[in-house]
This record gives C-alpha cells, structure tokens and sequence, in this order.
C-alpha cells in the first residue's frame, strides 16, 4: 500500500509525498533544483530518485491536480519547467505529514549481506568489502555534517537540520560499527572451521531440523 492510502485521499509514492514536501514552501522550482535538495537533505536518509523518476512523479502530481507547471523561456539559456505546489496539493500533503500511518524504516545493508554469506568468500575479501564501506560512510558524515552546519544559515531550515544533525550521527555511528565489524571477521574466520560436516553439500551447514530445534529454544529464553 503507497503512503497516504486512505479513502479520500491520494495514492502516492513516497518520493511522490517527498516532492510535495519540498514543494509545500510554494516557491517554483525546477526538477534540477528540486534534485539538488535531495542531494543536500534528503540522500542521507530516504534515497535519492533519479531524474527520470522525479520528473515522472511530478508528472503524475500535475495529472492529479497536486501541482501545476509552466516553462520559464529565458533569452540565451536553455528554456526550464518550473514547479509550483496547488491548494489541494498543500492540503493533500499537510495531511499526509498530520494523518498517514508511519511504516517501520526498512534497512537493506548489502554489506551486511556479504558478511552474512561470508562462507562463500573469504575473510580477505570482506574486509576490502567493509574498508570500502567504511569510505563511504565517512564521506557521508563529513558531508551531512556540513549540510547540518550550513542548515542553521535560516530559520526555515529548522526542521531539516534536525534530520541532517541526526543523520550526521548516525554515519558516524554507521562508521564505529564498520569497524568493530573488521575486527569480528577474525573471530568468525576462527570459528567457522569448526563447523561440522556438511554431508553431500560442499559447505558444511546445519540441517534445518536443528534451525528450529535453536528456534524453539531461542523463544524459550525470550519468554524467561
């Protein structure tokens, strides 16, 4: 079910409900300007839609009578659309920020994913994996702190530094577990040789009748 699925109201796309966010300041903006908003805002955390995929979604809110358009025809620059937020598209996503049911944050880590297959690869290997990630989420600290800093250059930004202060934090949480993974690896890689024998299969790997014998007993100690 898309965002804001409830009768009366439109069914949206999140980055749909995001681009009426951004556009809920009623000033004109372009697509490009509206990307270059994500990519100092909303990158750090929600993603960041190709240009394809936000123009299409403008083109849907347009269709629906959430936004209008018009081109700007500038002497000697290239001619641009601009995008200006309607009454009904203001009240659709006030209440959508008021009323619409909050799905739990979806983490899909791919990483964590390599680390969890490791078996397949080799300790070397995940280490590259994870210096590399440990690059990116520097680069994402360094570049969230910097856009929480210059979001206090207004008040109106307010709200949005909150979120950037917060993302600033947790690339640099993102950047200590990276590490303490790194070291991790040597205890699994110590470990896993002590697996036992996989039988016909050529990696050793429990039967999944003892998945749910450790099942039943992780739910026993749960519930203790």
């Amino acid at each position: 079910m898309a965002d804001g699925d409830q009768p009366g109201k439109p069914n949206l796309a999140a980055t749909s409900w995001a681009l009426l966010g951004m556009l809920s300041y009623e000033y004109e903006l372009s697509g490009y300007d509206i990307r270059k908003w994500i990519d100092w805002s909303m990158r750090f955390f929600y993603g960041s839609p190709a240009y394809s995929q936000i123009y299409s979604e403008l083109k849907k809110l347009e269709q629906l009578g959430l936004v209008t358009s018009r081109v700007e025809n500038s002497a000697g620059t290239r001619n641009r659309r601009l995008y200006k937020i309607t009454d009904a598209g203001l009240d659709a996503v006030t209440r959508w920020a008021n009323e619409a049911p909050l799905d739990p944050p979806v983490l899909k880590h791919t990483p964590l994913l390599r680390v969890t297959f490791g078996h397949l690869t080799n300790p070397a290997r995940l280490k590259e994996i994870l210096q590399e990630h440990l690059a990116y989420a520097d680069e994402m600290h360094r570049n969230a702190a910097k856009d929480a800093k210059w979001a206090g250059a207004d008040p109106s930004w307010a709200y949005a530094r909150v979120a950037l202060q917060w993302a600033e934090r947790y690339y640099a949480n993102e950047r200590e577990l990276t590490l303490k993974m790194i070291k991790e690896l040597d205890e699994a890689e110590a470990t896993f040789p002590h697996a036992g024998d996989g039988g016909p299969a050529k990696i050793p790997w429990p039967a999944p009748e003892y998945w749910y014998e450790i099942e039943k007993k992780a739910d026993a100690d749960d519930s203790d």
